[in-house]
């Protein structure tokens, strides 16, 4: 059992790299320090449970695909849209698999299931990661264009365009509504603006 926490520990370090893993998209939108992998994948969970509880599907299953959707970018870092085209798109599956070989079987199987059930979208809390996971673009590109980077638009029309859920679509029209600090506004009872 030692051997195997121990494939667990390596896991658990090698995921902390990518909270210093540019997100590299960004960079082509002249974004000098966009945000990390992490950083994105934190909120897209988030996203994933008020998606999935909109959606009547299960929210914590909604979070815990998304957590794990990017976590393969250990492996083969953050290749943006347009890098695809040029470089072969490692499979996440096979990424995962490796990175999990020597933790205990059970832990193992339940992670190779998770991104196969997200890469195969083919369940309802899959589809709600997927969304949130277009929807926390979407938000980022708002507050990125709100700091100056008008090519940041880029990002958020095509990131709109790819939500699929009812409740994603109506989320992502509220997000282009509001402004970036009306939470603020509304914390402090300001008017807004």
């Amino acid at each position: 059992m030692a051997d195997d926490m121990s494939s667990v520990a390596r896991f658990l370090y090698e995921a902390g790299t990518l909270k210093a893993t540019a997100r590299t998209g960004w960079w082509m939108a002249g974004v000098r320090d966009p945000e990390s992998v992490a950083e994105h994948s934190w909120r897209t969970a988030l996203i994933a449970t008020i998606i999935a509880t909109l959606e009547g599907a299960d929210p914590a299953r909604a979070a815990f695909l998304a957590t794990w959707h990017d976590t393969q970018e250990t492996r083969t870092g953050d290749v943006n849209y347009l890098g695809r085209r040029y470089a072969p798109q490692a499979d996440p599956e096979a990424v995962t698999a490796d990175q999990v070989a020597g933790m205990p079987d059970i832990l193992a199987s339940a992670i190779r299931d998770v991104v196969a059930e997200y890469e195969a979208k083919s369940t309802p809390e899959a589809l709600c990661a997927s969304d949130a996971d277009k929807l926390e673009c979407m938000i980022q590109g708002v507050e990125y264009k709100s700091q100056g980077y008008e090519n940041a638009q880029r990002w958020i029309a095509n990131s709109r365009g790819r939500i699929k859920t009812k409740a994603g679509q109506e989320l992502a029209d509220a997000v282009l509504a509001t402004g970036t600090l009306d939470w603020l506004r509304a914390a402090l009872g300001e008017p807004k603006h």
